[in-house]
């Protein structure tokens, strides 16, 4: 195992730096040597060191300059910490919940091994998975849409097998992703301008989009420079590392697919969904997943298909299938967006637009007349490993109209107006609004990196109203909120409304992501959530397996739960330092800052 000093060139010296001028001027030196170019080595770290005196903190790493200063002296107990040690070089991009191996034992059928598939206790990994032999810092956004460093994802297969596509190109050292597509070879661009012409990308009405099976996710690479934010997901397939690649280049992307389990998303979601040669059988199994779709998008929302089967008559030869095959594909759809309410807005050449109706009692009435079957759930947000049925999710009722972005995101969401999230009141909503506000705001006295691009892609492991995504909300940057499903509101849809975008999750479970994906995790009270639950030494390993080496992670909670929490990740490789809260040393709540220490695989192990 390589150590962060070791003699490849890649030293760390940023990261023992933290220990002797403090968390402050830690986060500053990082952010320097991060800036820089990558794996420059000691040298750069010493000079910034030599300029530290600016950041004016003690050595003994006091915080009374910021907010309160670090918290009194606890009994931490005098037991040394676990040690755990790295996991071996063939876990690389581990993915507990899609092994490869573990998939290939279930049934192919509707893609059900391709679903999430965990491992049962005693074969889950306690170690902590390393990051490959020259894994680097990427590159900062936006130049992260378009390049990605070949030691962190090297997996060439993509830049033979698209080649003519324009996804993906290697050069050199790096990946270079011009923006092309399957259906966009022209690039995204010209392929998003297209959709704009029918579809209100321009004013801020359509801000949240699903992108179903999205390759490397350049449709949501580019709708990120028209204030449109994309959850875009495929599943780990052949197409290897084709989410990884997504995430490395800064764009929200998850494992995923359209088989026999529900989306992880709430109804009435999302403003527009994509599907772009996407290969799902939307005809099939009597229009499940168009059902499934329908689920999750909000009433007036838009759904794009291009690719086959749409024009086939002019299509069907380049294309090399039967045209009667792709008539029938093409009847199919058409006769179940018209059971959905579904009103097509445009075809051309090969891109069909439909729009969800917003006029969801005169569109039940018309299904009711046609014998349609309609879901039974009391709870169309409880989706958790439910099973997929062939039937139509009721609209939920919603008071008012959705506001364009970037009003929604403190505007009052319908969901809470309207009453259907129980225990949220309007004044509840604001006042969490502003205790946000405060939060973030002591924050980014902790941490100065937050505001300087250094922190691309953000998880809020507990992300409860969406509060702490709105408040840190910048184009630098987006917050993947996720919901666990044990949380005692369920808020997703909430948190949907403000044009943020989020997930359902069971942190008892590995998340659907590669390793080495986030930069920055933010976690309030979700120890406390899951005490007694499971165990919190998995939860800590899988923070660990998502973070990035020198990645950081914020604890905001009862400090007997950050006591335990510190301990056991200082076992794992992680620098610590625990600080009050913004109020005071007399709010039982306190803060936790860690930082991973950058470290790789000894290559020697996989032999």
């Amino acid at each position: 195992m390589a150590k962060p000093h070791s003699a490849d060139g890649r030293a760390r010296s940023s990261v023992q730096i933290f220990i002797v001028v403090g968390l402050c001027c830690f986060f500053y030196i990082l952010g320097a040597w991060q800036r820089s170019g990558f794996g420059k080595g000691d040298s750069i770290a010493l000079e910034i060191t030599k300029k530290s005196s600016d950041c004016n903190i003690r050595s003994d790493l006091s915080f009374d300059s910021h907010h309160g200063g670090e918290v009194s002296k606890i009994d931490e107990f005098e037991s040394k910490p676990k040690v755990f040690e790295p996991c071996d070089a063939q876990f690389i991009d581990y993915t507990p919940c899609q092994d490869q191996r573990r998939a290939m034992t279930f049934p192919r059928e509707n893609m059900n091994y391709r679903e999430r598939h965990c491992p049962p206790e005693e074969e889950k990994l306690h170690c902590l998975i390393p990051a490959p032999k020259g894994y680097v810092t990427p590159f900062s956004w936006p130049k992260s849409r378009d390049y990605v460093p070949y030691a962190n994802a090297p997996y060439k297969s993509l830049t033979v097998e698209k080649a003519i596509q324009n996804w993906i190109q290697y050069e050199g050292n790096v990946f270079r992703f011009p923006g092309g597509g399957t259906q966009f070879p022209q690039g995204a661009d010209k392929y998003i301008d297209q959709l704009a012409s029918v579809i209100p990308i321009k004013d801020g009405t359509v801000r949240t989009a699903l992108d179903t099976g999205c390759g490397v996710a350049s449709w949501g690479a580019y709708l990120w420079s028209r204030n449109v934010i994309a959850m875009s997901f495929a599943p780990r397939d052949s197409h290897e590392a084709q989410v990884q690649f997504a995430l490395e280049r800064g764009v929200p992307a998850v494992i995923g697919v359209l088989g026999t389990i529900k989306l992880p998303y709430p109804s009435a979601a999302f403003d527009m969904a994509h599907c772009s040669r996407c290969l799902i059988p939307w005809g099939g199994n009597d229009g499940m997943y168009m059902m499934e779709v329908d689920r999750v998008l909000r009433p007036g929302g838009y759904w794009v298909l291009s690719g086959p089967p749409i024009n086939w008559k002019a299509n069907y030869k380049s294309w090399q299938r039967p045209k009667e095959d792709l008539e029938e594909e093409q009847r199919k759809i058409e006769e179940v967006a018209k059971l959905l309410c579904w009103e097509k807005k445009s075809e051309q050449s090969e891109i069909a637009i439909w729009q969800k109706t917003v006029d969801s009692e005169s569109c039940r009435s018309r299904q009711e007349d046609s014998g349609v079957k309609f879901c039974e759930s009391a709870d169309a947000n409880d989706v958790w490993y439910k099973k997929m049925e062939v039937c139509i999710t009721p609209t939920p009722r919603v008071s008012g109209d959705l506001k364009p972005f970037p009003e929604r995101l403190y505007a009052v969401p319908s969901r809470i107006a309207g009453g259907s999230v129980p225990g949220v009141s309007v004044e509840s909503y604001n006042d969490d609004n502003e205790k946000w506000k405060k939060h973030v705001n002591a924050y980014k006295k902790i941490n100065r990196l937050l505001d300087s691009g250094r922190y691309r892609n953000i998880m809020d492991v507990n992300a409860g109203l969406g509060g702490f995504a709105a408040a840190i909300q910048s184009t630098k940057l987006w917050v993947m909120n996720v919901v666990p499903t044990i949380a005692e509101k369920s808020t997703l849809g909430v948190i949907y409304e403000r044009g943020l975008i989020g997930i359902y999750h069971d942190w008892c479970e590995a998340f659907s992501t590669y390793p080495r994906t986030y930069d920055l995790i933010h976690s309030h009270g979700l120890f406390s959530l899951y005490k007694d639950k499971c165990n919190e030494e998995d939860i800590l390993l899988e923070m660990d397996r998502i973070l990035r080496p020198e990645g950081a992670v914020i604890f905001r909670d009862e400090v007997d739960v950050l006591i335990k929490v510190k301990k056991l990740v200082e076992g794992m490789r992680w620098d610590t330092k625990m600080v009050d809260h913004e109020d005071g040393p007399l709010v039982p709540e306190k803060i936790l800052i860690a930082v991973k220490q950058y470290w790789v695989a000894n290559v020697t192990s996989a032999q």
